[in-house]
C-alpha cells in the first residue's frame, strides 16, 4: 500500500504523506475552557516533541452535530477561534478544527492550519468549495454513511478550485443501529485516490446516540484499531486527547488520557517502521 503514489501534502514546516513521517493529530474533542485547551496542547507539543513527531493540535470550537440540545456545544466560532489563535501564537503549533457553514469560514481561515470537513458534511457541496477556495488543506472525514470509493466524487469538489491539498480521514462505517466498524480495506481504497489516509482511532470506537442521550464508546478498542490501521499503511492518525476523558464534556467515552498517549506512540511508531522499511 505504501508503494502507492500519494501527494505529500505540506502543514506549515510538517509534511503529510508518501513516505512521510507518521503524522498526528491530536487533541480534545471540544474547547471546554481557554485555561485547558492551552494547558493540554502545551503537554501534547511536548510529548510530541520528545519523540520528534509531526503533530497538528485540533481542537473544535462547535461541536454542532451533539445527540442531544441539551449537550455543551463549545464556546462557539468567534470565541473559540480567538482561543485557538493564542494557543496557535503562543505554542508556535499548526492548529485544526472543524467547520459547519460557509459563513465560519471567512471568521477562521487565518488561523487555521487545515479546514476540516465533518463527516456528516462530507456532501455539503458548497461548504466544501468554499474551504477549498481558502488554499488551506482539507480534511475531509468520511461520512459514515458513504463507501470510501464514495470519497472520490468528494475529492473532485475540492479540486475544483485548483486545491490539491486533501486529506481523508476514515472514521468508522455505520454498522446496525448505534455502532461502527472500522474496515480497514477502506484506508487502502480511499489512497488510491492519490491523497494522503489518516485514521480518526477515537471516533471509529464511538457508539453514536449509544446512552440514549448521549453517544457511547469502547475506549478500549483505541489502541488495538490504531495499530491495526498503522499497519495497514495509514499516513497519520486522529487522536482525540484529554487529561480526565471519563470528565470530558464531549466524547467522554471515546476519548483516549494522556497518560496513555506515550504508549500508544511507541507501539505505532515501531509498526510504521516495519511497514515503511524496504524490503
Amino acid at each position: 500500500m505504501l508503494d502507492q503514489k500519494v501527494k505529500i501534502v505540506n502543514v506549515r514546516n510538517l509534511a503529510v504523506g508518501q513516505r512521510q513521517p507518521l503524522a498526528f493529530i491530536a487533541g480534545p474533542c471540544v474547547i471546554e475552557t481557554h485555561e485547558s485547551c492551552l494547558k493540554l496542547a502545551d503537554k501534547l507539543k511536548t510529548i510530541f516533541q520528545k519523540k520528534k513527531l509531526p503533530f497538528i493540535f485540533k481542537a473544535s470550537y462547535d461541536k454542532a452535530n451533539r445527540t442531544s440540545i441539551n449537550s455543551y456545544r463549545g464556546p462557539g466560532v468567534k470565541e473559540g477561534i480567538k482561543i485557538l489563535a493564542d494557543i496557535k501564537k503562543r505554542l508556535d503549533l499548526p492548529i485544526l478544527s472543524d467547520v459547519h457553514s460557509e459563513e465560519e469560514i471567512p471568521i477562521v481561515s487565518e488561523t487555521l492550519d487545515i479546514i476540516q470537513i465533518p463527516a456528516f458534511l462530507c456532501r455539503q457541496t458548497d461548504l466544501i468549495l468554499a474551504a477549498a477556495k481558502t488554499g488551506k488543506p482539507i480534511n475531509i472525514k468520511k461520512g459514515q454513511f458513504l463507501a470510501p470509493w464514495d470519497m472520490k466524487s468528494v475529492v473532485e469538489k475540492v479540486r475544483s478550485t485548483g486545491n490539491e491539498r486533501v486529506l481523508l480521514t476514515e472514521r468508522g462505517t455505520c454498522f446496525g443501529y448505534n455502532n461502527l466498524v472500522s474496515d480497514m480495506r477502506s484506508l487502502v481504497i480511499m489512497r488510491e485516490l492519490g491523497y494522503p489516509v489518516i485514521y480518526d482511532a477515537t471516533h471509529s470506537v464511538q457508539l453514536p446516540g449509544g446512552h440514549g442521550n448521549v453517544s457511547g464508546g469502547e475506549r478500549n478498542m483505541v489502541i488495538p484499531l490504531a495499530r491495526a490501521a498503522v499497519a495497514t499503511g495509514c499516513d497519520g492518525l486522529f487522536l482525540e486527547v484529554h487529561e480526565n476523558p471519563e470528565k470530558a464534556l464531549s466524547d467522554a467515552a471515546t476519548m483516549l488520557s494522556i497518560e496513555a498517549l506515550p504508549n500508544l506512540l511507541d507501539q505505532v511508531l515501531e509498526i510504521h517502521r516495519v511497514v515503511t522499511t524496504d524490503t
